[in-house]
């Protein structure tokens, strides 16, 4: 898929820059004299192009006769109104697009290919649009070759798959053709003509063979890209695909580099490493190319490999190291980047550069300079932090904030290497941190500054105390303090709702924790005083978190009980709750309701909420929050940034709004009638093969699990390339007839490459031992030519057997305090047992298992064993289906005999939880 996502970008940037040229030659056209090189300037199309003046413009195509010069400033802006995001109305849309068919009376050049790029842009707005298939089918096969490329493109925009047969003959005679822009385009366009009738265009293989084995370098790599795309899912054909263009494509580094793509796509999909070493010989022999592109896409493929050898490693980082010293920016800045993106992987191997890298840091070119500095950091000796940041500092206002965050990211990895110099690694950040930038960019440092201060806190206890023991606290604590200093100055004048919410609930966190934690009361209650609504609600939580400490108590609930007067509502609602909260004097309700984290999903609790406050029924019983689906981690309770970086070193914005997949799929589910009204969903499996990857028919299965009933999903997938599945539904059978079956919808059509899902649903049993299940599955389906065929036949595809585990009914819950927890259950229901678990290694092969088995999270940081004892106790806390809290301690001793003896205590409020964990190993 990595393949195609980077074959389609190639593409959109060949189009868009034959696409620039066109508009750069209209604007050159129109340049006649002062004027008008004024009027059609840059800034006049960003601040005086609009929608309904250009709409209205367009009514000039219908003049007779047609004026080139106004016609192509009026489609140029109709073109730069489309690619801003300017919404069309279908009717606006359909209106100019039959206006722009009256401009091939023209026979003006620079109109017609502007005429051509603006129906691409229309086909997918107007309609009718096939009334111009006649117009581009005679440009396309006429005399005039500047016409003949543009016209391929747009006419392969209109047509729709019913069409395509009708102009099958005239793009087979492209592909072929002695001018290599049309040759070119047709191949292009055959590739997007796949997707709508991939069927019709596996007939032009002996063309497309043919342009593979063209002299053009950019025929043969476009002609390449399209044969792969029809073999993609046949990987013996691929294999021989990569096995027979290697030799022959060495005139073109395109195609090479495309091949090395298919190549590693290969080797990381060939578990068995059938074919990984004829592979792997194929990319390592690049590194010997003429051509420098060739060399650095296959330096880069060897160093995405996973199980990389020291002798590739080797002969990829030295083919990075001469590009170091290359007198082309282009090749340094490749080379430094992908270094720096490899050092926090292989830090010994990129070290051998280092003295190639201290010369780029006066590279004139910023970014490389950057990089080059980054990159040290993260091989370089604890000796030259000091000068590096230094040198660093010296220009680290002139580069851009994309490359600023790559700077704070190297720091970040800095800070594990070589703790001791977290102190002036802080003061670096604290200076950039007052400079002027984005919100990215800020983002990045807070992010940092607050991992280095919780990676501290976390340091402080006992056992992972990193520097000598003597000055280990002391060090530790001034290093939190001073991040915590830096961070109030910084909310002093932020601007960012978003961070400023962030710092205030680091300093609730971490504050109270502090030796002095009285001077950050003041910082805090500013932000109630100076900021907007949601910093002032967040800021009155803050210093609740204050108000644990008995000597602050006093202090907290006067500065609270200020707030009950404030503008707001949430603020007023937050004083209010935690003023009572305070003259209760309970302990034990500070730590659950002011010190304590959420273990909900965020969205799924706002929807809940919502549901609530929406019914109609009468509110008798309160709100429950067992109700809401658990996340992973509580609310508040960051990951810790992976120390990691990707080898492919784009700087890569993260996607906003993703959501997770339990919510994906719960919105998929509620839209199938069957399944909506079996209430909230509880937890989702990651998807499991069920057949083997070669097979012609592939399936996975994802389970769903729900507070009464479980949903088995099928994807199915047809690899076939002439035949279709009908009727297609997977029977499953339970190991016990008490299961009772609900529902099995089948999926109607499954066309050739493509896939289907069908679901079968079950009501849970009562009974505890029932519930570890397994399940036999059988696929049947109907199989035929063609969707109007009549003759077809029955099939069935024996599956591989489902498991369901006591891990699908339980969720994890991230608890800081066990004993609290085993605490409140007790006088519920209990169980104890006894196991013997034998064929594992060790204690912590175990404890994994039991982990994984039973789907709980471990508490108080039990999950890991110490190497010289033989005895362990694993505590562990969840949720089970029903919303009943789960706690489970698990006593694990190694016998001499090499078998694990384990002790497993359950408690719950719900005596069928208790049961379905035991039954776990039973």
């Amino acid at each position: 898929m990595k393949v195609l996502v980077e074959m389609s970008s190639t593409i959109s940037l060949m189009c868009k820059v034959n696409s620039g040229v066109c508009c750069l030659k209209t604007m050159l056209a129109l340049k006649k004299d002062k004027k008008d090189e004024e009027s059609h300037s840059g800034a006049y199309f960003t601040s005086n192009c609009d929608r309904t003046t250009v709409l209205q413009e367009a009514r000039q195509f219908n003049e007779t006769p047609i004026n080139a010069r106004k016609c192509c400033t009026t489609l140029t802006k109709l073109l730069y109104l489309i690619s801003q995001g300017e919404q069309l109305s279908r009717k606006e849309a359909t209106d100019a697009f039959f206006s722009i068919t009256k401009l091939w009376q023209s026979n003006d050049v620079v109109l017609r290919r502007l005429v051509y790029l603006t129906i691409k842009e229309l086909a997918s707005l107007a309609d009718d649009v096939i009334i111009v298939t006649s117009s581009l089918t005679k440009d396309m096969t006429g005399k005039e070759d500047i016409y003949r490329a543009s016209a391929i493109r747009a006419l392969c925009k209109v047509t729709d798959s019913t069409m395509l047969q009708a102009i099958e003959r005239y793009m087979k005679q492209a592909i072929v053709d002695r001018i290599p822009a049309v040759a070119s385009a047709a191949l292009v366009s055959t590739l997007y003509l796949m997707k709508k009738n991939p069927d019709c265009i596996r007939r032009w293989t002996s063309e497309i063979q043919e342009a593979t084995n063209s002299d053009n370098p950019m025929i043969q790599f476009h002609g390449l890209a399209v044969y792969y795309e029809m073999r993609k899912n046949d990987r013996l054909s691929v294999v021989q695909l990569v096995q027979k263009y290697s030799k022959q494509c060495s005139r073109s580094a395109f195609a090479l580099c495309y091949l090395i793509r298919i190549a590693l796509k290969l080797i990381e999909e060939d578990e068995k490493g059938r074919d990984t070493g004829t592979l792997l010989d194929f990319v390592e022999s690049c590194l010997r190319h003429k051509s420098e592109i060739v060399v650095y896409e296959a330096a880069s493929a060897l160093l995405r490999l996973p199980n990389i050898t020291s002798k590739e490693l080797s002969s990829a980082i030295s083919v990075l190291q001469l590009f170091c010293s290359s007198s082309k920016a282009a090749l340094r800045f490749a080379a430094v980047r992908t270094l720096s993106s490899v050092a926090g992987i292989y830090p010994a191997a990129v070290a051998a550069c280092n003295v190639d890298l201290e010369q780029l840091i006066s590279d004139q070119n910023r970014s490389i300079a950057t990089l080059a500095i980054t990159t040290l950091l993260k091989t370089g000796a604890e000796s030259s932090v000091d000068r590096l940041m230094k040198q660093i500092s010296s220009f680290v206002s002139e580069i851009s904030d994309e490359f600023k965050v790559v700077v704070i990211d190297a720091v970040r990895s800095l800070c594990v290497r070589y703790p001791k110099k977290s102190t002036v690694l802080l003061s670096f950040l604290s200076n950039m941190l007052r400079d002027e930038g984005g919100f990215l960019y800020k983002k990045a440092i807070i992010d940092t500054i607050v991992w280095i201060i919780e990676e501290n806190d976390e340091a402080k206890e006992p056992g992972k105390r990193r520097f000598y023991e003597a000055e280990a606290v002391d060090i530790l604590n001034f290093i939190s303090s001073a991040g915590l200093v830096y961070l109030c100055e910084f909310i002093e004048d932020c601007e960012h709702v978003t961070l400023a919410t962030k710092v205030l609930n680091l300093l609730g966190k971490e504050g109270p924790k502090c030796s002095n934690p009285r001077k950050y009361i003041r910082f805090i209650f500013n932000r109630v005083l100076l900021e907007p609504p949601p910093v002032r609600a967040v800021a009155v939580t803050a210093m609740a978190k204050f108000g644990v400490c008995q000597s602050l108590r006093a202090d907290v609930v006067t500065l609270l009980q200020r707030c009950l007067l404030d503008s707001d509502d949430e603020v007023r609602d937050r004083a209010t709750f935690y003023s009572v909260l305070f003259s209760t004097n309970n302990l034990k309700l500070y730590d659950e309701l002011i010190t304590g984290n959420l273990n909900v999903s965020p969205s799924l609790l706002v929807r809940a909420l919502r549901e609530y406050c929406s019914s109609s029924s009468p509110k008798f019983e309160p709100f429950n929050l067992n109700s809401v689906p658990q996340s992973p981690l509580p609310i508040g309770v960051q990951r810790k940034p992976s120390l990691t970086v990707d080898v492919v070193p784009a700087l890569v914005k993260p996607e906003k709004g993703l959501k997770s997949r339990e919510e994906k799929y719960e919105e998929q589910l509620h839209q199938i009638e069957q399944f909506s009204k079996f209430g909230r969903l509880f937890k989702s499996s990651a998807p499991l093969e069920l057949t083997d990857a070669e097979v012609e028919i592939t399936v996975s299965c994802v389970q769903h699990m729900f507070l009464e009933h479980i949903v088995f999903q099928f994807e199915c997938s047809n690899t076939l390339n002439d035949q279709i599945l009908s009727n297609v539904v997977v029977h499953v059978k339970p190991s016990s007839k008490r299961w009772k079956q609900v529902t099995e919808i089948p999926c109607e059509i499954i066309r050739n490459n493509d896939s289907g899902f069908t679901y079968v649903a079950f009501q849970l049993p009562r009974d505890a031992d029932l519930l570890p299940a397994t399940f036999s599955c059988v696929m049947n389906c109907t199989i035929k030519d063609s969707e109007d065929d009549i003759t077809d036949y029955a099939d069935e595809y024996p599956l591989e057997d489902l498991e369901l585990g006591v891990n699908m009914q339980v969720k994890p819950m991230m608890k800081m305090n066990f004993n609290a927890i085993w605490e409140d259950l007790d006088g519920n229901a209990e169980v104890a047992c006894t196991y013997s678990l034998p064929g594992y290694g060790s204690i912590q092969d175990a404890i994994d298992k039991i982990l994984d088995c039973l789907g709980m999270a471990p508490c108080d940081r039990s999950e890991k064993a110490s190497k010289n004892k033989g005895a362990h106790v694993l505590l562990m806390a969840g949720m089970f289906r029903t919303g009943s809290m789960l706690a489970a301690q698990a006593k694990l001793a190694l016998a001499p005999s090499g078998i694990i003896n384990v002790n497993l205590s359950v408690r719950s409020e719900d005596e069928l939880a208790v049961g379905v964990i035991v039954s776990a190993f039973g």
